[in-house]
Formats: C-alpha cells, structure tokens, sequence
C-alpha cells in the first residue's frame, strides 16, 4: 500500500537507472501520492552539468520544471565515471530527443544549500532518496552538522555487502565513488536505510517492460523516452555482462522509490556498517560487524531480500499513468 504524500529530495547523478527513479516520482507526485521538494544532482555516473542537465530535462518531459535543481558539489580527487553505461550525456546519448530547460547550471544553488534550506525549513517532514555518491549529503552535514538529522528518513541505494562491487572486485560505485562521504552520511544518524547490490543485481528492468508501458500510451513522449532508453540500457547491460544474458538491464537506483511506496516487497536487517577508506584493493567496501556486541550501535537497516514481480507490478504501473 502507498504512504501518502510523503515530502522526498531525490539526489542524484542520471544515470539510466537514476531516470528511471526520477520518472518513477514524477509519477506519483502526479498521481498526488508524493511531494518533490528537489532534486540535487551529484557528480558520478557523469560529470556535473552533464547530471544537472538531465535531471533538468526529465522534469522538463514530465512538465515539472518549476522544481528546483540542485548542481552538484565539486568531488576534489580523481574519479571515474560510469558514461560507459550510461552514455556520455548519461540519457543512453537521448539528451538531443528532449526539451531543452532553460535552467542556468552557472546560476543554481549547490545541492549541499539546497538541501540544508529545505531541511530546515521542514525538520523531521522530507525523506531523502540518495542514489548517487553521498559528496552532497557529506558536504551538507560538514557545512552545518547535525542537518541530516533534521530529515525524516534517508534512504541509500548503495554497498555490497555478500556479493561482488561492480566498480572493482569489493565496492559499488556510489560508495566507491567518495568513500569518506558515505561514512560522513553512515555516521549521521542510527537509522540509515540501504538498498545495496544484493538486492538490487534482482531488479532487471526488461524490454518487455518497456514495451508494455509503451503500449498504454504509444504516443506519449515519455513512453517513446523510455523505450529508447530502455534499449540503450539492454546493450551496455549485455556488453559488460550486468545481466547473465537476459534482455535488460539493472534498475539499482529505483529500488529506493520501490521502498518508499511498495515497503511490503522488501526485507531487512539491522546492522552496524563501516565503509573501508584506506584499503589499497578494498577501498569503497561496505562492511557488516556481526559480532553480537556491536548491535547496539546500529547505523542502519539494510535490505536482504525484494520481491520482483511486485516490485516491477508497481513501477510499471505507476509509469503507464505517465
């Protein structure tokens, strides 16, 4: 069953999967089941203005635009980013098929702001769904300490706790990506909510998919949008192997929206989790302390187990309304 209008700051990084979130919202605010306060974009799958301006565009599709975007707080060491997968624009290279915003990346707050304004101007009302590298989340609890815990709930699509990472052997890449940022964030508040790849490597959305929302409405620019994108996603997915073979591609970042509104499709566990920062091969791991006397400083609530069909019943669903 679906909370009711719940307040969510989506930040984020677009990424095919991270559009698939957003898409996902935007549906449900129009739905009146949800209330965007903003989207902060982070640098990660591609590089910032490349991030801001697709975040701007998928509001822009989904008439939206009013909402503020966040850009992105510079990360100050080498990176490497994802465009690979997800194209150089990060929109499976779509960006030229959509409307253009006419938002200023040069002009726009930076996420770390956006997100210390609206927490404080609703303490304890907006969830924030985190499903990019934690810089912004990081840089907003060291600019004014203690913000986080002025949000209602924080959810990470991130770590790998008893599979293999999927930007080297032990770590994701959301926390691999700044690894003192998601122990920043880990560190704010016992009540982290993580959805990481042990659950998420389930979640393959397919070309059947695509097809079926498509088919609702065959007309619609989004539903275009998303087959398009969809079909991007499927032929890096089978280039780098994401997905043994089947015909699609892994949906990492949805799942945190799919917790939010379909709860009862997900299990979970309690855990005290520490990030390796220093490890020469192992820096960016995600790690459990099992040991029955660290229970009691639990940092978060991590997911073990999704039900799939009725996890995709929901986004598919909730993406024909588009």
């Amino acid at each position: 069953m679906k909370k009711l209008t719940p307040k969510i700051i989506l930040d984020t990084d677009p990424g095919g999967d991270d559009i698939f979130a957003l898409l996902w919202l935007i549906s449900l605010v129009k739905q009146g089941l949800a209330e965007l306060v903003a989207v902060t974009t982070a640098e990660g799958n591609v590089a910032a203005e490349q991030t801001f301006a697709a975040a701007s565009k998928i509001l822009k599709l989904g008439e939206l635009d009013k909402i503020e975007v966040g850009r992105a707080v510079a990360v100050d060491h080498a990176t490497t980013n994802a465009a690979h997968i997800h194209g150089s624009d990060g929109m499976g290279n779509l960006s030229q098929t959509l409307p253009e915003s006419d938002r200023s990346f040069k002009t726009a707050n930076y996420s770390d702001q956006v997100l210390i304004d609206a927490l404080l101007a609703a303490p304890g009302e907006i969830t924030i769904l985190a499903i990019a590298p934690f810089t912004n989340l990081a840089a907003a609890e060291t600019q004014h300490p203690g913000i986080l815990r002025q949000a209602k709930e924080i959810v990470l699509m991130g770590g790998a706790f008893g599979c293999a990472g999927n930007i080297t052997a032990h770590a994701e890449f959301n926390v691999a990506y700044h690894p003192e940022a998601a122990q920043v964030v880990l560190n704010s508040r016992s009540d982290i909510v993580m959805v990481p790849l042990d659950v998420t490597r389930s979640l393959i959305f397919t070309e059947a998919m695509a097809q079926t929302i498509q088919q609702a409405n065959p007309d619609s620019a989004i539903a275009q949008f998303i087959a398009a994108l969809c079909s991007f996603m499927i032929s890096t997915a089978l280039t780098y192997r994401e997905t043994q073979g089947d015909r699609g591609f892994l949906i990492h970042d949805a799942a945190t929206v799919g917790y939010l509104f379909y709860p009862e499709t997900f299990l979970w566990r309690r855990a005290t989790v520490q990030i390796e920062t220093q490890g020469v091969w192992t820096r960016g791991q995600t790690l459990i302390d099992n040991r029955q006397v660290a229970k009691a400083g639990a940092n978060a609530w991590i997911a073990t187990q999704v039900d799939p069909p009725n996890f995709f019943m929901g986004l598919i669903e909730d993406l024909k309304y588009l």
